[in-house]
């Protein structure tokens, strides 16, 4: 064999593993709330530099606030939709959920549109950079030849969720893509929970089966809120470290476990979507007091009383008076992954960086052979 095929060969056989380490098994998300539906979150990062506007439209994300909203802590809340993601920069998405047959997926969003060329297994793996298979693209959209789809159709990509409690607490489900060299164990304590809630909600009977790139359930501790169960935007859960607008936008909420996990509200300043308000509604308990507003300190040092965000209706805003605990809570484990919510705030790029190398060092060995 010539040294050109030898390396050829090499080279193939080097980048076949690496595509097959970059795979990850389907996620199948347990959701046992049939018709509930939720807001969900998953991880993204597009291979290449993109923007904010093209991941909002990617995703059929209706509103910029909320895609900022759901990276509070490493995009500003001013970034406009021409705001640069750099390549393997996770972002992560906010979407519906909804629960049907035992488990959870995204309800009817993302609508892709084929384009001349492409193919399930592409659509999958590098337009939504794996965060779901071409098999569930088919299966979710009842496709009987994967390689039979017609450029200008729409389809439905049926991304992963939950709306289910944990240890009877209301959690965010979020879907993490794994990166490479990470550990149940070490998972858990970077997003507050325990192995064992991790290995129960993704099947795994052992923490070794765990994959780089797999996407897997994390639950995320949300706010308690006083958001009431016929308001439209039941339940009303919000993750630490992200906050989201509500009620056609008139209303801003964040959950910061620095407040002991009690979801903080106030007036948006921003003008309502939707069509349906010209103008936000009244957001008063009584008196004066508005959304976000604290009545005159009390005896207990440890409480105080505020004016609370309780729902909304097609046609008002609901608040009331809530109690508050000030005094510290005993101090959390972070709730957010590296280039997320609550993380380091670090490139998604570490993700892949691992592999690289790995690759660069044979490529490297296979020349120095030759």
């Amino acid at each position: 064999m010539g040294k050109s095929a030898l390396w050829l060969t090499t080279f193939t056989l080097i980048l076949t593993g690496f595509l097959a380490a970059r795979a990850q098994p389907e996620a199948n998300f347990k959701c046992s709330s049939t018709n509930a539906t939720c807001p969900g979150l998953i991880d993204y990062f597009s291979q290449n530099a993109t923007t904010l506007k093209d991941i909002q439209k990617l995703f059929n994300v209706k509103h910029l606030p909320d895609l900022l909203g759901a990276n509070a802590n490493t995009i500003p809340e001013n970034a406009s939709g021409s705001y640069s993601v750099g390549p393997n920069k996770v972002v992560r998405i906010p979407f519906p959920c909804k629960c049907s047959n035992g488990t959870g997926l995204s309800n009817h969003v993302p609508l892709y549109k084929i384009k001349p060329g492409d193919g399930l297994d592409y659509i999958a793996r590098t337009v939504f950079a794996g965060v779901v298979t071409y098999q569930q693209i088919q299966k979710a959209n009842k496709i009987a030849d994967p390689n039979k789809i017609v450029a200008g159709d729409s389809i439905w990509i049926p991304l992963p969720c939950s709306c289910d409690a944990v240890g009877g607490s209301s959690v965010v489900h979020y879907g993490y893509i794994v990166p490479t060299g990470s550990t149940v164990e070490g998972i858990a304590q970077e997003f507050g929970t325990t192995q064992e809630t991790i290995l129960s909600l993704n099947g795994l009977d052992d923490p070794k089966k765990l994959q780089a790139q797999q996407v897997i359930d994390v639950p995320l501790k949300a706010c308690s809120t006083s958001v009431r169960n016929n308001s439209m935007d039941y339940p009303l859960l919000v993750s630490n470290g992200t906050y989201v607008y509500t009620a056609n936008e008139c209303v801003k909420c964040k959950c910061d476990s620095s407040n002991n996990y009690v979801l903080q509200c106030q007036p948006s300043l921003l003008k309502p979507t939707g069509g349906k308000w010209s103008v936000c509604p009244s957001m008063k308990c009584q008196g004066n007091l508005t959304i976000g507003n604290l009545t005159s300190a009390s005896d207990d040092p440890c409480n105080r009383t505020f004016c609370a965000y309780a729902g909304y209706s097609s046609k008002t805003i609901s608040a009331i008076l809530a109690n508050e605990s000030t005094c510290p809570a005993p101090a959390p484990a972070p709730s957010g992954g590296s280039g997320g919510p609550g993380g380091s705030g670090g490139s998604g790029a570490s993700r892949t960086t691992f592999s690289l190398i790995i690759v660069l060092h044979f490529i490297f060995l296979a020349l120095y052979i030759l």
